[in-house]
């Protein structure tokens, strides 16, 4: 696939997930293209992760697990575009329809809503229950501030994987790219820890899903730096300033520049140490701003995250007409 098709296709599946998202009936009837990526993670690590094998040896089968996961995954959605695309141009509309369903702007947008009414209407309690459905840090350890620095800072981390990230790969390479990126990120979420289980087999999946996400987490920063100009309640200086200041500190290669650019954007404090589980971790602060943040931050950075999405859209828009045009 060209960029002359890949780059519509974008724009196609951007605006239909925004739209329809991932219907719960579908859901419930056959599950999510990412829980049958998982199924198969998980088929893997139960058979080459062999817990009485040497280091060396998880290690390669991780690699191993990988490659597997990749080819079954690339074939099967090759084999999908070139199916739907023998309609001719019209077939690019139920393609974008199975691209959208790995992108995540509008069940973003809901979770991270919800923190915010959780806060709001059942405070603490709320706020913690609604929070845990979209981060891994323990939510007993949280208080206010707390639980709505870790929505802001999933909803700058998330834009980054769950949907600029995505893009760029199905802008680039089709529903192949697309469905390959998800493989590696959804491996990296289930078997990427620096366990004493996935320590070694965990490996590949962890350092590929790291280089994967270098171009996608740059571009969210300039498209968080980008609405800031858009948003009178923004601070675009301050985004670019945090951004420049703070993103490497972070202990993610990528995380640490959506999570600045959103900070400083906010004129607030995000990162920083955190409990995972019973586990602190000692991370650097992103931004140098109030760390006092509340449910009305939470309403603020959601509506920075909807002006980028339109950035992003913007730019699908832009790509699509320049590609057709150096087509003809």
């Amino acid at each position: 696939m060209n960029l002359a098709d890949s780059l519509p296709l974008l724009l196609l599946a951007l605006v239909a997930e925004a739209a329809l998202g991932y219907p719960q009936m579908l859901y419930s009837a056959i599950g999510h293209p990412v829980t049958w990526i998982g199924a198969l993670i998980g088929w893997l690590d139960r058979g080459l992760n062999r817990e009485t094998a040497s280091f060396a040896w998880r290690k390669t089968a991780g690699v191993l697990g990988l490659a597997i996961l990749l080819v079954v995954t690339i074939t099967l959605a090759a084999a999908i575009q070139w199916l739907v695309l023998t309609a001719g141009p019209l077939g690019l509309v139920p393609l974008a329809l199975l691209a959208s369903t790995l992108l995540a702007q509008r069940s973003l947008h809901e979770h991270v809503t919800r923190v915010a009414e959780g806060l709001e209407q059942d405070g603490l309690d709320g706020g913690r229950a609604a929070v845990a459905m979209i981060v891994g840090r323990n939510p007993r350890t949280l208080d206010e501030p707390g639980v709505a620095r870790a929505a802001i800072e999933s909803l700058a981390e998330n834009f980054s994987d769950g949907i600029v990230a995505p893009a760029f790969w199905l802008g680039f390479a089709g529903l192949p790219g697309i469905a390959a990126y998800k493989a590696i990120n959804t491996a990296d979420s289930m078997i990427g820890h620096r366990t004493p289980r996935h320590l070694a087999f965990g490996w590949a999946a962890a350092r590929l899903d790291d280089l994967v996400n270098l171009p996608a987490s740059r571009l969210t920063a300039l498209l968080l730096i980008g609405a800031a100009t858009l948003d009178r309640d923004a601070d675009a200086c301050g985004a670019w300033r945090a951004v420049r200041r703070d993103a490497g500190r972070h202990k993610s290669p990528n995380a640490g520049w959506p999570e600045a650019a959103m900070a400083g954007a906010l004129g607030l404090r995000l990162a920083g140490p955190r409990v995972y589980g019973d586990t602190p971790v000692d991370d650097h602060w992103m931004g140098d701003g109030r760390a006092q943040a509340h449910a009305g931050d939470i309403r603020r950075a959601l509506g920075l995250y909807r002006k980028a999405c339109g950035l992003l859209w913007g730019l699908a828009a832009a790509g699509a007409v320049a590609a057709l045009m150096a087509s003809r």
